[in-house]
């Protein structure tokens, strides 16, 4: 059996994650199964090299394959803010709700809403360089929230079809998400090398 580990401890990502790897065969781990590494900071000042960090950290640490991502929501308008401080938009052990209603008091006025969610994966392979896959999903700040699934922007994130990315269903965004995009891209790759 095949093993890989994603650095993460969201739980909506690990989920969002495992539907993928493992119909490919792996079984797959998550920092909540290695709870004594202690927390890798992200220092870097774009999603690779936070994602590099995580992956390369990690992978030191336990010698085992290690994917790693870091995603955010670029809005234009705020030159790209909040980008790689998506998750601490509003500061350090914020919620969602918090994120979110400082990026629409943000956008109070402002007529070009267009915003675009980044994912970039790292893996890094024992022995191996680092490989890296990104994904987008571009669409609009709304200036109200819809849809009760999904995490984080979702609520106020619209797509070019006018839902909000809280209004799809998990397997519907899986097929068009940032994320989806960058993990098809990853297991496109991990196919070429069972």
């Amino acid at each position: 059996m095949k093993e890989i580990v994603i650095a993460t401890q969201n739980k909506h990502k690990i989920v969002e994650l495992k539907k993928m790897l493992e119909p490919l065969g792996y079984t797959v781990f998550t920092l909540l199964d290695y709870p004594d590494v202690p927390e890798i900071v992200e220092d870097g000042y774009t999603f690779r090299m936070n994602a590099f960090k995580k992956a390369q950290t990690l992978s030191n640490i336990i010698h085992k394959d290690v994917v790693a991502d870091d995603s955010g929501l670029e809005v234009i308008a705020l030159n790209n803010e909040p980008g790689i401080y998506s998750a601490r938009y509003a500061g350090e052990g914020v919620s969602y709700e918090d994120n979110n209603a400082l990026l629409i008091k943000n956008m109070v006025g402002i007529k070009e809403r267009d915003a675009r969610f980044v994912t970039t994966i790292c893996l890094v392979r024992l022995q191996q360089e680092p490989l890296y896959f990104e994904g987008y999903l571009n669409g609009f700040i709304a200036e109200e929230y819809k849809g009760e699934n999904g995490f984080g922007y979702d609520p106020i994130f619209k797509l070019e079809d006018g839902r909000h990315l809280a209004e799809l269903t998990l397997e519907e965004k899986n097929i068009i998400s940032h994320r989806a995009q960058s993990m098809s891209a990853l297991i496109k790759y991990l196919k070429t090398i069972q």
